[in-house]
């Protein structure tokens, strides 16, 4: 007579489900979005105050055109891209005129504030065209909703 000295298998489901590496997920994914969140404001550490508009239809943006902002404070100081600290008006010269000897130059995005004379928007739209940069935008805030 022959023994078998095998168990006898319980087999059945499991009816948990391990949770942990999906917290662990949502977790990463808001560490991620908590440090990400700040570098897409990072052209907002200028404070201006941009003029109004009325809400109207957006062009589409052509994604192979590279932008570079300029921003003018209400005291009339201009900074580049996303520089804390004003940039002088010939240092301003001289990097409108290798933007504009590229091969492709980039559209300039200007950020003049509500409160900034007139005459310094002019004098930079006048220092983007001796730099043969004649493409640019004016950045502006719609009213919110």
């Amino acid at each position: 007579m022959a023994r078998t000295f095998r168990r006898p298998r319980l087999s059945h489901p499991i009816a948990e489900m391990n949770v942990t590496n999906l917290i662990d997920l949502g977790f990463t994914l808001l560490i991620i979005f908590m440090i990400a969140t700040p570098l897409i404001n990072q052209e907002q550490t200028i404070p201006v105050n941009l003029p109004m508009e009325s809400r109207s239809p957006q062009q589409k943006v052509d994604k192979s055109l590279r932008f570079v902002a300029i921003s003018t404070d209400a005291k009339g100081n201009y900074y580049l891209e996303d520089r804390v600290t004003p940039i002088s008006m010939a240092e301003l010269r001289s990097r409108l005129r290798l933007y504009g000897a590229e091969s492709k130059p980039p559209v300039i995005r200007i950020r003049g504030d509500a409160r900034v004379p007139y005459e310094k928007i002019v004098q930079l739209m006048d220092e983007l065209k001796k730099a043969n940069l004649l493409k640019f935008t004016f950045d502006t805030q719609t009213p919110a909703k």
